[in-house]
């Protein structure tokens, strides 16, 4: 269970980061926000937002790691968090961006984090 109980946090939690960080560039497009927002202001939005995200990140460490009696060495919690994060990131720049695109070179890189997936799973 803390398997799949950690995958969903660090599911949750990257997609609160995805738009911690990035989200305030669709609120520019969308006219939500302008480019005569105080930084500051855009800052605090995205520091409120990034603090539900380590609601969800935190806990998915802590129940993840192997020495809490989770599933998961700290490197391979690290690696599954960055794949995890560019599919939310690819999710996001796909379905909010929608002039954006996804090229061969970012499927390339993304086969290459699941190939360190896959060797920090690798037994010794």
């Amino acid at each position: 269970m803390n398997v799949w109980l950690t995958i969903l946090l660090l599911v949750v939690s990257n997609v609160f980061m995805t738009f911690a960080w990035y989200g305030h560039l669709k609120l520019s497009e969308m006219k939500v926000i302008t480019s005569s927002t105080p930084l500051v202001v855009v800052i605090l939005i995205s520091w409120g937002i990034a603090l539900l995200e380590y609601f969800f990140m935190v806990p998915a460490n802590r129940y993840g790691f192997h020495e809490n009696g989770g599933a998961f060495t700290l490197p391979q919690l690290k690696v599954i968090q960055e794949a995890i994060s560019l599919v939310i990131f690819g999710l996001f720049t796909v379905v909010l961006f929608k002039g954006e695109s996804l090229h061969w070179n970012h499927l390339a890189a993304f086969l290459c984090l699941v190939a360190a997936v896959y060797f920090v799973f690798m037994d010794n």
